[in-house]
């Protein structure tokens, strides 16, 4: 997925705001699944919803105003209630490594409980749906 750097997405030296990366993973999660087929609202009104338990970020260089982002992501699950999302970013020209970083998201009811993915999701990211299968 692109992003492109707007001056707004800078600090006042012209260097994308760390957290801002936090939204371009956002962005990129979104992305992913709905290439998969599974739109988050979608989802949402079906009574699974996704919540961030854990995010890492490790800064690599400095992206920066007028740039254009290129964020990979792949995905991995664990004990069939959370989904880590794997996060690369690099700048699109130079290919130069800016952020690398992951997000894990656990399963939950409209409720908020905590649930198992289910199946037909973890099928459409071509994950293994075998409960006995780990990750």
């Amino acid at each position: 997925m692109e992003v492109r750097i707007y001056y707004e997405d800078t600090d006042c030296g012209g260097v994308v705001y760390y957290a801002n990366y936090l939204k371009y993973f956002e962005r990129a999660r979104t992305h992913f699944l709905e290439e998969h087929g599974q739109s988050v609202s979608a989802l949402i009104q079906q009574g699974t919803e996704f919540r961030v338990t854990k995010a890492d970020l490790a800064y690599r260089s400095a992206a920066i105003h007028g740039e254009t982002l290129i964020v990979e992501t792949s995905v991995a699950a664990d004990r069939r209630i959370s989904l880590t999302f794997s996060h690369v970013i690099r700048e699109r020209t130079s290919q130069r490594l800016v952020v690398e970083g992951s997000a894990t998201l656990v399963a939950v009811d409209s409720q908020g409980k905590i649930k198992r993915i289910p199946p037909p999701i973890l099928k459409a990211l071509n994950l293994p749906t075998d409960s006995t299968t780990s990750i």
